[in-house]
């Protein structure tokens, strides 16, 4: 009979050879490449320029008997560079930037964060106040204009953050793609952080940064790509915010309106996938 010594050395050879080849076969098979999940990351840096619809501004300060409507407003923007061009700092105009990033580089599909700082102005026109004031009806006109104890300006921004959803479509390229032009698609919500500074009848608020609402926007790119690295975009842009909560003295404002942009923005593109 076996002694137990020699059935656990028999026992061991027979695992040995079961398992050997398991090992022999893993060591053979090559290592399969982990499969990126971003192929792009982009950044730009650009200016634009807005135009808006007219807006109902509603005001509300219990603490005053006030609750009325400024009707059917107009507003313009400021850009920062039509006095002169370079004539203040980068940051101070109408500016955009976006980071961008190409998940899908096959069906064009990504994801991009977008952030526009677009100013708002309501001054200098006869409006219609409708509502209760004082404790008070009242439907008539005032003049608002700072002169007499009026503005209301989300001048240092409206300022529209959208988190987009982005397809590109290849247009065409030249032989060896050192040029190249891409229509981009962009649609987003995002929150709205306004600058309030306002004056209604002579009181100011405390003016300040808030976030202030919500906005949606969709966007249509033409973009030409420099020797694969750098790149300009025209863009023409729709979006639609909801202001709320907004600060005034002793009270709040809210709003809707709906706004048009161009934009030009330069660019940077940095691949994560190398090219055959």
């Amino acid at each position: 009979m076996m002694s137990n010594g020699r059935r656990c050395h028999a026992t061991t050879l027979l695992l040995l050879t079961l398992i050997l080849p398991f090992f022999t076969f893993a060591q053979q098979q090559p290592e399969k490449k982990k499969k990126k999940f971003i192929k792009e990351v982009y950044f730009s840096w650009g200016y634009n320029k807005e135009w808006y619809t007219h807006s109902t501004i509603h005001v509300s300060q219990p603490g005053l008997g006030n609750n009325y409507d400024f009707v059917h407003v107009r507003a313009h923007d400021h850009p920062g560079w039509d006095e002169g061009l370079f004539s203040k700092a980068l940051s101070i105009p109408q500016y955009n930037y976006r980071l961008g990033f190409l998940l899908d580089e096959e069906r064009g599909w990504g994801f991009e964060i977008n952030f526009d700082h677009t100013k708002y102005i309501f001054a200098d026109q006869n409006v219609r106040i409708k509502g209760i004031l004082y404790n008070h009806p009242v439907d008539s006109t005032i003049a608002f204009n700072q002169a007499n104890g009026f503005y209301y300006y989300l001048n240092n921004g409206a300022n529209f953050l959208l988190f987009n959803v982005t397809k590109r479509w290849h247009l065409l390229h030249t032989y060896n793609e050192k040029v190249k032009v891409d229509l981009l698609g962009k649609f987003g919500v995002g929150p709205v952080i306004p600058h309030t500074q306002n004056s209604l009848f002579g009181q100011k608020n405390h003016e300040g940064f808030q976030l202030g609402g919500w906005n949606t926007g969709t966007e249509a790119s033409l973009r030409a790509t420099f020797f694969r690295y750098v790149y300009l975009e025209y863009s023409n842009k729709l979006d639609y915010a909801r202001y709320s909560g907004l600060n005034l003295y002793e009270g709040k404002a809210h709003q809707a309106f709906g706004t048009y942009e161009m934009i030009l923005s330069l660019g940077i593109v940095i691949p994560t996938t190398s090219k055959k």
